[in-house]
Formats: C-alpha cells, structure tokens, sequence
C-alpha cells in the first residue's frame, strides 16, 4: 500500500466522520449518512489495498 494511498484513505476517513459528527450536531440526516457512506468507502479501499500488497 503506498505511503500517498493510505493517507487519501485516512482523508477520506476523517471526512466521513466529520460529515457524520456535522450532521448528528445539526439533526441533518443526509449528512451524517453521508459521512457514514464515506466512511465505508475509505474502509473498503484500504482493504483492497491491503489485499494488493499480500500478492506483491
């Protein structure tokens, strides 16, 4: 996994929770579903990611 992969994936990652923190704070539920949904997507490429490297 490289070095600028996994902190786009970190990025993304704390986006999400900002979204989902943002949108819990001010009762917006297509912001914090939002963020949860970023959330998932970062999860998702990080595995992937961790899945190309056990085949390097």
């Amino acid at each position: 996994m490289g070095t600028d992969d996994k902190l786009q994936n970190m990025a993304d990652e704390k986006i999400g929770e900002a979204k989902e923190t943002l949108g819990k704070a001010t009762d917006n539920d297509d912001m914090e579903a939002e963020g949860k949904t970023d959330q998932a997507k970062a999860d998702l490429k990080q595995a992937g990611e961790k899945v190309k490297d056990v085949f390097k």
